[in-house]
């Protein structure tokens, strides 16, 4: 495994390289902005302006920049190409080339802010995972698109105008990585896609957006609650690989055994997509008790869109050994505890950052 994720860092770092020839604009007393692309709709191209089916991460990250009007007069911008595919292709050792690119940019005094383009199916996963490992509190933005560039009214040049102008801000430092979607500023903790197909595809259910931004003018409502960035205590500095944490889907009369299955494949976690509070039927509470006695972690979370987990409720987590994923849906949940499993910890401590992040 570790092999495979050092020809795929190599291919990546390769590809990286090759889009890094040139500097930012020279001459503009503007922030300098490197945009970071890696596929997504937002990339995408379609046959004809009126279908809804298009391939994905088809447009490089020179064309998407020139394609917005306005853009120059917003930051000094530089662009690279991580990679370009569909957000459902996202992985994790994506994830870490961008992390390692993004904390060596921004460590560097010439660049003052970071913009991602990804595509949305799983951009909240992204942002949430680089809220936890970036090292900085300059702005980190990820965009992306509803509709393909080549679609009636596609939405992405306004989308990665309003990213770019958010990085940009002076105002955004401090604010952890953000999702700039269709004129609002989600906290990457908060932030969740809502519709399959809708351009008011993201929204913050629980904690609500942390800002606006209409044409490149922008405001804050609040700051970020939880844990990020600086004050996390998360690194992905030379690692590899991260642990293997799976997500079950509960619904009525869910089979126990998919646990026992999990984690004969290799899980060292496991996320509960629970009914309501997090609930699960009795046959798979007990698989739980089970896994939790030979030293899985597993965390309970809800399938419903919005709404905290509560600890000790209808479910006795001290009797069973289980995590509450607090107000982390499955996704994000996920994404939490591969990085708290890089490091051993009780149950007591993990529950805690679940409580924090």
């Amino acid at each position: 495994m570790r092999t495979l994720h050092f020809f795929k860092q190599a291919f990546l770092v390769v590809f990286i390289v090759g889009f890094t020839h040139f500097s930012f604009a020279q001459g503009k007393d503007l922030p300098n902005v490197v945009i970071l692309a890696t596929g997504g709709t937002i990339a995408g191209t379609a046959e004809g302006a009126d279908q809804a089916g298009y391939t994905a991460g088809q447009l490089g990250v020179t064309t998407m920049i020139e394609s917005v009007p306005g853009i120059q007069e917003l930051a000094n911008l530089k662009g690279e190409q991580i990679s370009n595919v569909g957000s459902q292709d996202m992985s994790i050792d994506i994830w870490l080339t961008l992390a390692d690119r993004i904390n060596t940019l921004l460590a560097s005094n010439e660049v003052d802010g970071i913009v991602i383009t990804h595509g949305t199916d799983t951009q909240e996963e992204t942002a949430y995972f680089l809220n936890l490992v970036v090292k900085s509190d300059k702005p980190v933005v990820t965009t992306g698109a509803m509709r393909p560039a080549t679609a009636i009214s596609a939405e992405g040049p306004l989308n990665l105008y309003n990213a770019v102008a958010v990085a940009a801000s002076p105002k955004s430092i401090g604010k952890g990585v953000m999702v700039v979607m269709n004129d609002q500023i989600h906290s990457a903790h908060d932030a969740t896609k809502i519709s399959t197909t809708a351009v008011q595809s993201f929204m913050s259910p629980v904690e609500g957006q942390i800002g606006g931004v209409i044409y490149g003018n922008i405001e804050y409502y609040r700051s970020p609650y939880s844990i990020h960035t600086t004050k996390s205590e998360f690194s992905v500095e030379g690692v590899m690989e991260l642990p293997r944490v799976d997500i079950m889907y509960a619904y009525a009369d869910m089979p126990a055994d998919f646990i026992a299955y999990s984690i004969k494949a290799g899980a060292k976690g496991i996320v509960i997509a629970g009914v309501g509070n997090g609930n699960m039927n009795a046959a798979t509470l007990e698989a739980v008790k089970k896994a939790t006695g030979q030293g899985i972690v597993v965390v309970r979370s809800t399938r419903l869109p919005s709404g905290d987990v509560l600890r000790n409720a209808e479910v006795n987590d001290d009797e069973y050994g289980t995590v509450v994923s607090d107000e982390l849906n499955p996704a994000k949940a996920r994404v939490l505890l591969m990085l708290t499993l890089l490091k051993e910890r009780n149950i007591e401590e993990i529950q805690e950052i679940f409580f924090n992040y």
